[in-house]
């Protein structure tokens, strides 16, 4: 079962003026991430301008319970902060305040999902929740999560396939959800996901997850 994908920025470009809530929660700094703080906090977005032609495409798949997901960033990279390759990839927190690739994978009839944060950087996280926004921990499940990031001629290229069999059966149907996070070189950040349903800007609600898998 293999899918395509483009993803769209928020706030759009035909609005000037936006109020949005975070689009992933503000933690304390504990490696317990045994709480939040911010969660619903509405922050004012001052407009930006779209980097020209910054298209963020891909394709999906799974086969059992492999899975595969490979971004495509193209167009004006030097516009945009991409941290550099390391040598030395780890798991980290709050890897969204910078530029990140994300999806989401939530069970089908359930509240439980995960968060998947993949830095260009190498670095990466997996959380999981019991309901929206509730409950998050770091999924233990995954020790390591190694990834391919490539530059090509016109953007950079990012390949994930992981096994996925510690968190859920081969046999479960999946809701996924695919975004982005873009900080741009004056600093502004931009999200970007399949849809955005909302009049703000959130990558955890789940009518956003929106590839069955």
């Amino acid at each position: 079962m293999n899918q395509t994908f483009s993803l769209q920025p928020f706030p759009s470009a035909d609005t000037q003026l936006h109020s949005y809530v975070l689009p992933h929660p503000v933690l304390t700094d504990t490696p317990l991430l045994s709480k939040e703080r911010g969660r619903g906090e509405v922050l004012n977005a001052a407009w930006y301008e779209p980097i020209p032609d910054l298209k963020i495409t891909g394709n999906i798949a799974r086969q059992a319970n492999q899975f595969n997901i490979h971004y495509a960033l193209l167009g004006e990279l030097e516009e945009v902060a991409i941290a550099t390759l390391s040598n030395i990839p780890v798991r980290k927190h709050e890897l969204w305040k910078q530029t990140c690739f994300e999806f989401f994978l939530g069970i089908k009839n359930s509240d439980r999902y995960w968060e998947f944060n993949l830095s260009p950087a190498g670095h990466w996280n997996v959380y999981r929740f019991d309901a929206y926004r509730q409950g998050m921990q770091e999924e233990t499940a995954f020790t390591t999560l190694p990834f391919n990031v490539e530059y090509l001629s016109d953007g950079l290229a990012l390949v994930l396939d992981v096994n996925i069999d510690k968190i859920v059966p081969a046999n479960q149907a999946l809701e996924v959800g695919i975004t982005t996070v873009m900080k741009h070189r004056n600093g502004e950040l931009s999200y970007w996901a399949l849809i955005h349903p909302g009049t703000e800007a959130d990558f955890h609600r789940r009518d956003s997850f929106i590839i069955i898998l």
